[in-house]
């Protein structure tokens, strides 16, 4: 967390005298930047904006038509404007009664479809704040809800495009501090003894009666002038201002198909990898994107897209920046040691998958050795952030070592030729899953750019995976992009029965440019490689499919998928640690502009009464239908914009402007999550085909432990019948192991669903032997 601003923020007292403000020019100047920076994103986007999503949910033609209908009844002797076109006249510097009245017309009629727009907006806005329907339960929908899907529907007519939705989504609401405080108390309940607890309520209260009340003035006023009150704050303290290795830490990675290969040559793989990857950065440049939810009608905030390309995160002193540029047509390709540039357009056609996969070759056959200290220089990105900033300021700010630099932070993104073979292979397909996982997670510490929005790694058998940074976005944004990327390569692009890539090779072609270096900090490089390789071997990592069952089966016993793969998770973490711990699970707040996540607290009175139950031998149905819908509501609540910790951290922020401590506060901020849980959503379910092609089945991705002694754990629901796990913990814990812990969670599946389904008779257990 950011140091302390001894500054006063925001005073507001009512003495005899009336109101006295008591302002501090400091603390409010950072209201001011927030906003700033609000209205400097609305700007670029405008410029950027292509005519159609410019004006929606209006459309460029409309404007044609309004003008025509203004002109038609002009020529009827009949005047819409009510005189404004006449005032328009007296002002216009064109000579000529017909010109004047021409361009009067226009003038008008643009200003009145501008209006007509602001108040589509405006109305659609209103429309968008509506999240009842969330809450409704399911085949029971209420009149209200029926009348407002036909208004979205009606305001939303034509096909949106990815950004069309953004001026018109609601800004993330700041919860009233009383709701915050007795859900927070809610959510410790049944993690403290009745002292402890009693002790946190009475800090809830105090706090609440002096401090928050005065704290949440300035949030509300930030809320009013910047977009979100959130986002800047958390993107900056919660991830720019971290100091320490943001490999394991803060990356995260996905993976390939679990089953299939589709084809065993790295460069082929590498050559329609890297044409998938740019087709869909094509898409999100045309924005042909949908912004809708798979599932419904409602939009979510696409602003994530905008820094997923072109973007790195460079090292500061005392925090970090994202440095986004304009779409660059080369790659940065790294393989045994050496840089290189890929050139992946010429003269502004994009390669061929064919054309990509012979450079990638040539890449591959260079027999040119590293030079001095080059093999291992990707591990600064990957140890402390301040070393980092010192070298790069030092070395890397002129001369040859800044243009190689330059090369790989502009670059589209970073491609890893990886030396090894991974993937579910061999003798030991459990333990290579598990190897799978460290090498996307951490690599060898050197032969990753962790400083990218993201770096793709392609395996010598054609395997491949990505790691992403975590600053500019959340996970779903990025698993999207690499859903499509695998399906694209698999369906759409394909290979030649003989594992190449199809197209032509023009192969004039120059090659590959090596990036040379001359770096004088192989010292800096060995401790920041020294620093990143204790991290990496402390984590462990466990991979498992479960296939028992999936969410066909829970769907049929009218339980949410998600609320039942969270009690199994209480379920064994209650049985591996013999206690219940504070559960992080991440959700979305993007149906709010610029919304990224929130907490869902997972651990809850009924969930424990639930779990203990089980324990205790009483399998009651009744209580885990009780546990799964608090757990569903909690999720909504986070959904809509009243989540606990977002609120409790902006808090947090404000206090440490103002320069104040709030023991509450300190106290909320430094519990662990030693379980710290996410869902890897499935959002193009139209890409795969699980009917014709049932092996094409993504395992995911995963993420390191968040706290020393607790695990981290990714699950990914895929089609009916199969739930893909990624667990991960630290060695250095002795009572935590991330196999132990995943054979625990295979075990509480299985024994909730017996607590679900009643037991069959003699006779219906014949028939089903018969059948079988």
């Amino acid at each position: 967390m950011a140091e302390a601003h001894q500054a006063v923020a925001f005073q507001f007292t009512i003495t005899p005298e009336g109101i006295d403000l008591r302002l501090s020019y400091q603390a409010l100047s950072q209201i001011y930047l927030s906003g700033l920076r609000s209205w400097k994103k609305r700007i670029s986007r405008m410029r950027v904006k292509n005519d159609q999503g410019g004006v929606y949910p209006a459309s460029p033609s409309s404007w044609l038509f309004v003008v025509i209908a203004i002109l038609a009844t002009m020529y009827m002797r009949s005047d819409p404007s009510m005189g404004l076109i006449a005032k328009i006249q007296e002002h216009l510097p064109v000579r000529g009664p017909h010109g004047q009245t021409m361009l009067s017309v226009l003038v008008f009629s643009t200003l009145l479809w501008l209006s007509l727009i602001l108040t589509l907006r405006f109305c659609l806005k209103l429309l968008l704040s509506y999240h009842r329907w969330m809450f409704e339960q399911h085949g029971h929908i209420s009149t209200t809800t029926k009348v407002w899907v036909t208004l979205v529907r009606l305001l939303s007519g034509r096909k949106p495009l990815l950004y069309s939705y953004q001026t018109s989504l609601p800004c993330l609401p700041v919860p009233p501090i009383k709701d915050t405080l007795e859900r927070y108390l809610e959510s410790v309940r049944p993690l403290l003894s009745g002292p402890g607890f009693q002790r946190m309520t009475v800090l809830a209260a105090q706090f609440e009666n002096s401090l928050g009340n005065r704290l949440q003035r300035y949030l509300k006023l930030k809320a009013l002038w910047a977009t979100n009150y959130v986002s800047d704050w958390w993107e900056e303290y919660i991830y720019l201002r971290g100091r320490g290795p943001i490999m394991v830490n803060s990356n995260y990675y996905g993976m390939d198909f679990l089953y299939v290969t589709p084809t065993p040559i790295q460069a082929a793989r590498a050559g329609n990898t890297i044409t998938a990857l740019l087709l869909y950065r094509r898409k999100v440049n045309s924005e042909q994107l949908t912004p809708v939810s798979p599932a419904t009608i409602i939009p979510l905030c696409a602003a994530q897209c905008e820094r997923m390309f072109n973007t790195t995160r460079t090292p500061g002193e005392e925090t970090d920046v994202l440095q986004h540029w304009q779409d660059s047509e080369f790659v940065a390709v790294y393989h045994r040691g050496r840089y290189f540039r890929l050139w992946v357009y010429k003269a502004g056609r994009l390669l061929s998958p064919r054309e990509i996969e012979y450079q990638i070759q040539r890449i591959l056959d260079d027999p040119s050795p590293p030079g001095p200290g080059e093999d291992r220089l990707g591990a600064l990105t990957a140890g402390d952030r301040v070393p980092w900033c010192a070298v790069r300021k030092q070395h890397f700010s002129s001369g040859v070592n800044k243009r190689s630099l330059d090369c790989i932070e502009r670059a589209a993104f970073f491609v890893t030729l990886d030396d090894e073979e991974q993937g579910m292979m061999g003798e030991d397909p459990v333990g290579n899953l598990d190897r799978y996982a460290k090498s996307l997670l951490h690599g060898k510490c050197y032969d990753r750019w962790f400083d990218k929005s993201f770096s793709v790694v392609v395996y010598k058998n054609g395997k491949n995976g990505l790691n992403a940074e975590h600053s500019w976005a959340d996970a779903p944004t990025v698993a999207h992009l690499w859903e499509f990327t695998l399906a694209t390569d698999a369906f759409q692009l394909g290979y030649t029965e003989d594992g190449h890539c199809k197209g032509e090779v023009e192969r004039s072609l120059p090659p590959p440019q090596r990036l040379t270096w001359d770096i004088p900090v192989e010292e800096q490089v060995s401790i920041s490689l020294s620093v990143a390789q204790a991290l990496a071997d402390d984590v462990d990592c466990h991979v498992f499919p479960f296939r028992d069952f999936g969410k066909g089966r829970i769907k049929k016993l009218k339980i949410s998928p998600d609320a039942f793969i969270q009690l199994a998770l209480q379920l064994a973490y209650y049985r591996d640690r013999k206690t219940f711990c504070l559960t992080y699970e991440a959700s979305m707040t993007r149906l709010f502009r610029e919304g990224r996540t929130e907490t869902v607290r997972s651990c809850s009175n009924e969930g424990c009464a639930f779990v203990k139950a089980v324990e205790s031998g009483e399998h009651c149905r009744r209580l885990f239908r009780l546990a799964a819908e608090k757990h569903q509501n909690l999720y909504r609540l986070a959904m809509t914009g009243s989540g606990i910790d977002r609120h409790l951290f902006c808090l947090y922020v404000v206090s440490k402007y103002l320069g104040v401590e709030s023991p509450f506060l300190t106290e909320v901020l430094s519990e662990p999550w030693r379980l710290s849980t996410s869902q890897t959503p499935v959002q193009q379910l139209e890409l795969f085909d699980m009917k014709n092609h049932p092996d094409f089945i993504s395992l995911g991705g995963g993420f390191g432990p968040v706290a020393d002694d607790g695990y981290g754990v990714s699950y990914i629901i895929v089609g009916e019948d199969m739930i893909n796990y990624h667990v991960s913990c630290k060695h250095s814990f002795s009572e935590t192991d991330s196999h132990r812990f995943g054979a625990q969670i295979s075990r509480a599946l299985l024994d909730l669903l017996s607590v679900l389904t009643p037991a069959k008779s003699e006779n219906s257990q014949a028939q089903d032997k018969k059948q079988q």
